[in-house]
């Protein structure tokens, strides 16, 4: 009887160190005024399943180490098994000695159509198209790996930004919206070509330096964080004159761009004329915010 309660205690805790993710999913069909059909519950359920037991990596992770992210699915026209809307997807990683969770992605993917039948299989093949459901949803799931692991070690993300873009490649094939440079600039296509292009490569410098090098320690010395982050940041100016107002930066401070203006707005007091002066040309889309710095 003990061997037995061994065998699946070990079963068990296999189990739970192997997904990736602690992912929330919402299918809101609100404005397709259908919203109580069961499709969209089977579809969220189907969805919840597919991210959260899915195994997206060799690596193992314990129930604590997980990482936390939020798909939001808006569903705003359907005809049959058509169905079209958006993706909104976010995801953070906690900050060393602190309760807090910063912000690492969050991504509004408005190409978001797929076809889909109650009760069908979802299945990720990592070389070859299934659908563009999971196609979009594997996509994303990548991104987040990426960007997370990029956030602990120098382009840790690596092997996952790569994997997005095999996704994107084996996608290109069935025309749908969102896969090729044709599609516009704002697009998954440019997203993983921009993460992945030397030409931004310090967006994934500042990725890891203000995390690691500057948020985490902010615990020890919160005015010296400060300063390396603002430091961290001052990266970006470059990638900025080289190529202005790209979408990667644009990306990136949907992200960070509150957390920013919080950090800079309180606590130890430092230098904010130049961050700001900085932040104005760098993102301009969120100088409401950088006006509120006024420590």
């Amino acid at each position: 009887m003990r061997n037995i309660l061994y065998i699946v205690v070990f079963l068990f805790s296999i189990s739970v160190v192997s997904q990736e993710l602690n992912c929330t999913i919402v299918v809101n069909a609100q404005q397709t005024g259908d919203e109580n059909l069961p499709v969209f519950k089977t579809m969220e359920r189907q969805i919840n399943e597919f991210i959260n037991k899915t195994k997206w990596t060799d690596k193992s992770y314990l129930p604590q180490e997980r990482i936390n992210c939020s798909m939001f699915i808006t569903i705003q026209d359907y005809s049959s098994d058509s169905f079209k809307g958006t993706l909104q997807i976010q995801s953070s990683r906690p900050v060393y000695e602190s309760a807090y969770g910063t912000p690492v992605y969050n991504y509004n993917d408005k190409d978001f159509s797929f076809n889909y039948l109650e009760y069908q299989n979802m299945i990720y093949n990592p070389t070859q198209f299934e659908s563009n459901l999971i196609s979009i949803l594997s996509f994303h799931v990548y991104m987040i790996l990426g960007m997370d692991a990029d956030s602990f070690s120098q382009k840790g993300g690596e092997p996952y930004f790569q994997q997005a873009r095999t996704i994107m490649q084996y996608s290109q094939q069935e025309n749908f919206k969102g896969w090729q440079q044709k599609d516009g600039l704002q697009t998954r296509f440019t997203l993983i070509d921009n993460i992945l292009s030397p030409t931004y490569k310090e967006i994934r410098n500042v990725m890891y330096s203000y995390h690691i090098g500057a948020l985490d320690t902010m615990h020890e010395n919160q005015k010296l964080g400060k300063q390396k982050i603002a430091n961290s940041l001052k990266q970006l100016e470059v990638m900025n004159r080289r190529r202005p107002n790209s979408y990667i930066l644009r990306v990136f401070f949907d992200s960070k761009a509150d957390e920013i203006e919080q950090i800079f707005s309180g606590g130890p007091s430092v230098n904010i004329t130049q961050i700001t002066e900085m932040l104005n040309k760098v993102a301009p889309m969120h100088s409401a915010k950088w006006r509120n710095i006024k420590f």
